[in-house]
């Protein structure tokens, strides 16, 4: 399964990256690049939950990350 990582520059100058396949899976960093690290960590994290839950299938996991213009 493929998941993105969506991301937003908040008002204040922090990064907020959030998975949206993913419910809850969101995570700010002070760049976007640490954002997305702490989002990808956390995807991960709940996908392994997920699997060892048997929820999920385990197979090939994917995160996108969309490239700026």
């Amino acid at each position: 399964m493929v998941y993105s990582i969506e991301t937003e520059r908040e008002a204040d100058g922090r990064w907020i990256a959030e998975v949206p396949e993913l419910p809850g899976v969101m995570a700010y960093g002070s760049t976007e690049k640490e954002a997305i690290a702490a989002a990808e960590a956390l995807a991960l994290r709940v996908l392994a939950d997920r699997i060892e839950e048997q929820k999920e299938p385990a197979g090939t996991v994917t995160v996108s990350v969309p490239s700026k213009p």
